[in-house]
C-alpha cells in the first residue's frame, strides 16, 4: 500500500504592501521634520464695528448660538476695574505686606540660586 502525502503550505503575506496602504498608497501627506504637517485653518476676522462694540467676539465655541453680549459697566463687579493688566510689577512697586510680594521674592531667590548652581564646575 502506498501512501501519498499532500504538502500544503499556507501563504502569509505579512511584508507585502496593501493596495492604497501606507507603503504604496495614492495619498501623499506633507512631511515636515517632525512628521505630517497640519494644514492651518483660516478663521474669519470680524469687521463689523457694531458687533465688535456690543459682543465678545470669539466667545461662542459651539456650532450654533451667538457670542456673549456685553453689559453696561454697572453690571460688573467693582474689583474688575481695579485689576492690574499691564506688565508685571517689579518688587519695588509691590507692597511688602502682601502674599504676592513674598511669592515673587521667593521665586526670584530660587531663580538666582538655580543660575548660580549652573555656574559651578563639577
Amino acid at each position: 500500500m502506498r501512501r501519498s502525502f499532500i504538502h500544503i503550505t499556507s501563504v502569509r503575506n505579512y511584508a507585502t504592501p496593501k493596495a492604497g496602504g501606507a507603503l504604496g498608497g495614492s495619498k501623499k501627506k506633507k512631511l515636515g521634520k517632525l512628521g505630517p504637517v497640519v494644514e492651518k485653518k483660516v478663521i474669519p476676522v470680524e469687521t463689523d464695528a457694531n458687533k465688535l462694540v456690543s459682543f465678545v467676539c470669539g466667545s461662542n465655541i459651539m456650532k450654533q448660538g451667538e457670542d456673549i453680549k456685553l453689559k453696561p459697566d454697572s453690571e460688573y463687579p467693582e474689583w474688575l476695574w481695579t485689576m492690574h493688566v499691564g506688565a508685571p510689577l517689579t518688587l519695588e512697586e509691590m507692597d511688602p505686606n502682601t502674599k504676592a510680594y513674598w511669592r515673587k521674592l521667593r521665586r526670584m531667590a530660587l531663580q538666582r540660586n538655580n543660575k548660580l548652581a549652573k555656574l559651578k564646575k563639577f
